[in-house]
């Protein structure tokens, strides 16, 4: 399958700009749009495809955009419309596209519409959000609770009713079960569209749609680790969340949305999935090609890692998704970052998760710091601001860790990042890893990401080629992509020892192949280091 211009997504490698942390442009302490414009080249000397901006609308902050305020407006800490139109007419010029994290399943309780929506129950917006009598002794509607600990309602006592929030109690949840709110919320993605972005990163899309009999949760049966917000600590890990998201009119919804966007051609969704079934809903919401255009779980997102991990998590949702597509990711602003979280001891550890990740069947989103091989922060309580964490704090310590500064410069102020204080400290062993370091390293985690996503982007096969895994030693993956005639096998060691392979005897070393690639071939077998890669034209 060769890709179109209308289809550019498919094997795209969109890198998350998390703003508030990416560069600091005004000296305010806070990241802002005139900082990522100023670092373009920097992420379009990377390789990489898209840009994905974390939320920039206006908003409380309480959770940190991700409650919004405006859906048309940007955060004053952030810039203007403007910066933001500036930023991209410049990433286009340097071939970049631009996709923005649409917050569709709820807003800010500051919302002019939830101010409205509470005021009476029979104003016009009463029914844009999800409200409900109480119990008869006044306790809340049913036993839903929220990812960020208690129940996911909260009571009003205007309208002497309780709203549902599956996340913050100042983040109402939308009634997408009101046709009239659904046609607004569209209009509001068309407004970005008209704008010039280029896809949308869908936040909790399949938050949207509730149980509109508000019938309670049964118990989970075991706890998974996959799922957002589901941690041993945390309450919401002890229910089977079958009625408070997922629901089937949701499949109705992402079909209006494809619809909005294929006025837009060229334009692009990736769905963010955090359920019980998680690999299933990846596969019903893509699938088709008239719902998302692909979605990611927090499959990969856990601290389970290793080949076998790998490769179940790969085959279940491959089984499953027929014509859909995947996306994959091993860190984001929500989890501890990935050389903590699957701790990686060396710089070769790293490499070989970034060749992992780059060659598996999908379009890839690679977190800010994440081609830096950036620890996970320490801090201490008092810095923390993520209400999450200072809820369940210490046994969980919330996302800050993963949303500190980027470091630009081993010897400068803040590392680079601001003239004035961060928002977050910036970790004082992230200097060592700081972009100006690694650069200067021929052999760092840096050049070896710029040099494996250059040489992948040229490489058909592994941007839109069939997957299939082969039996292989312990602690080892062996995998062909297949498009047409090209034919590749990836060998990848997990282990902390060497091991050879046995490949078919027409399997040669590929041509060009960048160093991080460390097989030795011997004839027919490849020789893999430990944390080792290889790549085969078969």
């Amino acid at each position: 399958m060769t890709r179109t211009d209308s289809d550019w997504w498919r094997g795209a490698v969109i890198y998350q700009v998390y703003p508030r942390s990416f560069f600091d442009s005004n000296g305010d302490g806070i990241g802002d749009l005139p900082g990522v414009t100023a670092k373009l080249d920097y992420i379009a000397d990377l390789n990489v495809d898209a840009i994905w901006l974390s939320p920039f609308f206006t908003s409380p902050m309480k959770d940190f955009g991700y409650d919004v305020s405006d859906y048309r407006g940007v955060d004053p800490i952030f810039g203007t419309l403007d910066d933001l139109d500036k930023l991209i007419t410049e990433a286009h010029q340097r071939g970049l596209k631009i996709m923005i994290d649409q917050v569709l399943s709820h807003s800010s309780d500051q919302h002019a519409w939830f101010k409205e929506s509470r005021a009476s129950r029979d104003n016009p917006k009463a029914d844009w959000y999800v409200w409900a009598d109480a119990r008869e002794d006044g306790t809340p509607p049913n036993n839903w609770l929220s990812v960020f600990g208690g129940s996911a309602w909260a009571w009003d006592s205007r309208r002497r009713q309780y709203y549902l929030h599956n996340f913050l109690a100042s983040q109402p949840d939308l009634n997408f079960h009101n046709p009239e709110l659904q046609d607004q919320m569209l209009e509001e993605v068309r407004f970005w569209l008209e704008r010039g972005v280029d896809g949308f990163r869908l936040d909790a899309i399949n938050f949207c749609f509730h149980d509109p009999e508000l019938r309670d949760n049964p118990p989970s049966q075991a706890v998974q680790e996959a799922s957002i917000g589901v941690r041993k600590e945390n309450p919401y890990a002890y229910q089977y969340h079958k009625y408070d998201k997922t629901q089937p009119e949701n499949l109705v919804l992402l079909q209006r949305l494809r619809a909005l966007l294929d006025e837009y051609p060229g334009t692009t969704t990736v769905g963010e999935i955090g359920d019980d079934n998680s690999l299933q809903t990846m596969a019903d919401y893509t699938g088709n090609g008239d719902k998302l255009h692909m979605a990611y779980s927090f499959d990969l997102l856990t601290e389970q890692t290793g080949a076998d991990f790998i490769r179940h998590t790969v085959e279940t949702i491959e089984s499953n998704l027929t014509d859909g597509w995947p996306c994959w990711a091993i860190g984001n602003h929500d989890v501890a970052r990935v050389a903590s979280r699957w701790r990686a001891q060396s710089p070769e550890q790293l490499k070989l998760f970034m060749i992992a990740l780059l060659t598996l069947r999908g379009s890839v989103c690679l977190y800010q710091g994440e081609e830096l091989g950036l620890t996970e922060a320490e801090l201490a309580f008092e810095d923390l601001v993520d209400p999450y964490g200072i809820s369940f704090w210490p046994e969980y310590k919330g996302r800050d860790g993963c949303r500190t500064p980027m470091p630009w410069q081993h010897d400068a102020d803040q590392a680079g990042f601001s003239s004035g204080k961060p928002w977050l400290p910036v970790a004082a062993d992230h200097k060592a890893a700081a972009i100006d370091v690694q650069g200067a390293a021929p052999d760092s985690v840096l050049n070896a990401y710029r040099a494996f996503l250059g040489w992948r982007r040229e490489q058909d096969v592994l941007l839109t080629g069939a997957i299939e895994f082969h039996d292989s030693p312990a602690d080892t993956l062996l995998f062909s992509r297949r498009d047409g005639d090209r034919h590749l096998l990836v060998a990848l060691n997990f282990g902390s020892e060497s091991v050879t392979l046995d490949l078919p005897a027409s399997a040669q070393p590929i041509t060009g192949a960048p160093d991080c690639l460390k097989g030795e071939w011997q004839g027919t077998q490849v020789s893999l280091p430990a944390y080792g890669a290889g790549v085969a034209e078969v």
